[in-house]
């Protein structure tokens, strides 16, 4: 029988900012098993005697054990203890550098944090209303926080421009309903949020391509594509753009404005980096307030759950048309987000949540920059990297080997642009996989796979 030392040897010691302490046991638990000092089988101390060999109370002790179980690391046996568990599939589960949402940052116990938003709504708010249906749009308390939302970014904004949607997917659908007929064409450039093309292909839209340099879309290129034919809308992601990482300059950005104002054509601007973006340009809506109509969603800078972002409109008949296309397929923000969202934002724990996003996807940049060897594309903000690859791989290719061979899921360039020729590159987002030291192992896997060729196995395949 070993003795407690060697039965605790797969402890770590508690790091100030790793996280609540609850979650650090249980990635103590998951390194131990990953670095064989903690074996399938082995007994885990009560909890009693880990918390008073921890130094912390019980209760941490058993949410710490909760969350390893929820990962399918450990397995409890009623009165014979908690045991390290046998490997599951779960635990071979495929590491996720494809899906862009936003990291857990540390310090800051989400738990904890839900509890007492919810808590403070159902303090203030009437649990029947929170059940009920509501027109759309938001309460004043919602327009409220939204204006003060989109402060950093905007200034002062009136709150009575402002319309609350149930995410930024439904807010875009929307306003293509709003501002477009079918069979209209949508300028945008050529990397381009691929949510936008799924909408543009339902709605019966065409999405055309635009000439871009290295600041952005080219002011000329647009002119001349308005000049030959009926161009309904113009979509631009300006800041830390999706997939590029790119971040249009401010002087780009009057010129891309006054261009549109030109022409006539209305622009959708949709945002959701720019908060998370270390000195950016002010929005195009700063520069044409009534040519654009801005969109800025909580989901890549807080939470993707929270299901909430903010529309500004300055038109009052544009809004109104605007919340009427939002009704015809989605009724409503779901109350009960919408009001934590409020009162999140209200309460300051909006802003405590978005700089510890902020501060761990700048620690997760420069993890990813150190780890590809400065192979990514400079950006240093944000929560995805653009790779371009080596000529002996393509995307595609890239993007299956790293799934069969690696156990990781990328995003090939292909998913991205409009239009014929991607460029041969990847996306890799960062937020996806919770633990750091997780991530670390990713981004390793993955720096070792770009520096070997194709197996000729692998390119019979394709």
């Amino acid at each position: 029988m070993q003795d407690e030392s060697q039965a605790i040897a797969w402890l770590g010691r508690f790091e100030q900012h790793a996280g609540p302490r609850y979650m650090q046991i249980a990635d103590f638990v998951e390194r131990g098993l990953a670095d064989g000092r903690l074996k399938p089988g082995d007994r885990l101390p009560p909890q009693r005697r880990l918390a008073l060999l921890l130094q912390v109370d019980l209760t941490t002790v058993t949410r710490g054990y909760d969350e390893a179980r929820r990962r399918n690391l450990l397995e409890g046996q009623g009165a014979r203890g908690t045991y390290a568990a046998t490997p599951k599939v779960e635990l071979a589960q495929l590491l996720d550098l494809s899906m862009n949402i936003p990291p857990p940052p540390d310090g800051i116990d989400f738990d904890d944090l839900l509890k007492q938003g919810l808590a403070q709504v159902l303090l203030r708010t009437d649990s029947g209303l929170l059940m009920n249906y509501h027109l759309g749009g938001g309460s004043q308390a919602d327009r409220a926080a939204g204006a003060a939302w989109l402060a950093p970014m905007l200034g002062r904004v009136d709150e009575e421009q402002v319309v609350v949607c149930p995410g930024a997917q439904s807010a875009l659908a929307a306003l293509i309903l709003t501002l477009s007929r079918p069979g209209d064409i949508i300028l945008a450039e050529p990397a381009v949020y691929p949510g936008l093309r799924t909408a543009v292909a339902q709605l019966g839209r065409r999405v055309q391509a635009v000439e871009v340099d290295a600041a952005g879309m080219l002011p000329d290129a647009l002119e001349k594509a308005c000049g030959k034919q009926r161009v309904a809308l113009l979509y631009l992601n300006p800041t830390l753009q999706n997939p590029t990482t790119h971040t249009m300059p401010a002087a780009r950005r009057r010129e891309i404005a006054r261009v549109a104002a030109r022409c006539g054509v209305q622009i959708i601007e949709d945002d959701p980096y720019w908060l998370l973006a270390g000195a950016p340009p002010p929005p195009l809506a700063h520069y044409a307030p009534r040519q654009v109509s801005y969109i800025s969603t909580l989901s890549k800078c807080l939470a993707p759950g929270l299901r909430t972002a903010f529309v500004l409109l300055s038109d009052p008949q544009q809004r109104e048309a605007f919340m009427a296309a939002l009704r015809s397929f989605v009724l409503m923000p779901a109350p009960l987000t919408t009001a934590l969202t409020t009162q999140w934002i209200h309460d300051g724990s909006a802003q405590r949540l978005l700089a510890g996003v902020k501060e761990e996807a700048r620690k997760r940049q420069l993890l990813a920059h150190q780890l590809l060897a400065g192979k990514a594309e400079a950006g240093g903000d944000g929560i995805h990297v653009w790779l371009p690859l080596p000529g002996y791989w393509t995307a595609h290719e890239l993007a299956r080997a790293a799934q069969a061979e690696e156990g990781l899921a990328v995003t090939s360039s292909e998913a991205f642009y409009a239009g014929p020729r991607p460029p041969n590159a990847i996306r890799i987002s960062l937020g996806s996989i919770r633990d750091s030291h997780r991530l670390a192992a990713a981004l390793r896997k993955l720096s070792q796979l770009l520096a070997r060729k194709p197996s000729s196995r692998h390119q019979a395949l394709i």
